[in-house]
């Protein structure tokens, strides 16, 4: 999809903006208590469990599988998101959290009009924006209407065929020592999926937790994924959300963006495929 915003805003943008012209979204997963003692002034707050997933059986779409178009349309909806809104996304970990999940799906419904806010809640306080425990009103709107997801995801079918036969690139970004099976905070098995190469998503931000520049940015992604066809590229992690962290990434250096593995381990450690184990 052509881009006609930088899918990245930096906190000195924000504070430059008349709060009448956007809508702030908290995306900060688990930390609704933090929420509601502090926010950032203006901001609803979304819930990755009940908000950005339609969660059910793990084995079958993983811990955070997509709601339909239908419920994310409500959301939206509910949220008094239409179609030229101009959508602020944050959470408290630069975008790993939930904040590029909520960025990847409206972008996925043809939204462009989104932005991430680079270093988060902790950035925006560092630079003075307003906090506040005051609950916004939003003024709800009809469901957005969306037809379908129109970026590229990928089922576990598809993974299974690209790690034996290596036609497509699987990225895991989980970090090195998920990946390697050393240890494993929340699914039930440690390991990777065969054939998968570890990028973890941290590689794409500088010493103090901001995204790289997009031409610093595009160089590191090449250098370290270099010679990929990304049109021919999967990217997944825990449970589909991390993932998107890369994914926004990649959209801010200018590349294309690869295929989504919602599922992502979460899913295949359930269901009795191959697994790179620690040994």
């Amino acid at each position: 999809m052509k881009r006609n915003i930088s899918p990245i805003i930096q906190p000195s943008e924000l504070l430059a903006l008349d709060p009448k012209n956007y809508i702030l979204i908290d995306a900060s997963a688990g930390s609704k208590p933090r929420y509601d003692e502090g926010h950032l002034a203006g901001a609803f707050y979304v819930d990755l469990n009940t908000d950005l997933a339609n969660i059910g059986d793990f084995a079958i779409g993983g811990r955070h599988p997509l709601p339909s178009p239908e419920q994310f349309g409500i959301l939206l909806g509910n949220l008094g998101i239409d179609e030229n809104s101009h959508i602020i996304i944050y959470d408290d970990k630069n975008g790993s959290n939930a904040a590029a999940r909520f960025w990847w799906m409206l972008r996925a419904i043809g939204h462009e009009k989104v932005q991430v806010l680079n270093g988060g809640f902790q950035a925006a306080v560092k630079g003075e924006f307003p906090v506040d425990n005051l609950m916004p009103k939003a003024e709800s709107k009809k469901p957005y209407p969306i037809k379908n997801w129109q970026l590229p995801i990928v089922a576990i079918d598809e993974i299974e065929v690209a790690s034996k036969t290596g036609n497509q690139t699987i990225i895991d970004v989980r970090d090195a020592n998920r990946y390697a099976g050393l240890t494993e905070p929340i699914d039930l098995i440690a390991g990777h999926i065969p054939g998968a190469i570890n990028f973890p998503f941290t590689k794409s931000l500088d010493e103090n937790g901001f995204f790289f520049n997009p031409k610093v940015l595009k160089k590191v992604l090449e250098m370290e994924l270099e010679n990929l066809n990304l049109e021919d590229t999967i990217v997944h992690c825990g449970s589909g959300v991390t993932a998107c962290h890369l994914l926004l990434a990649m959209d801010y250096a200018g590349l294309a963006m690869p295929k989504l593995y919602v599922g992502s381990w979460s899913e295949w450690s359930r269901n009795n495929k191959e697994m790179v184990l620690a040994k």
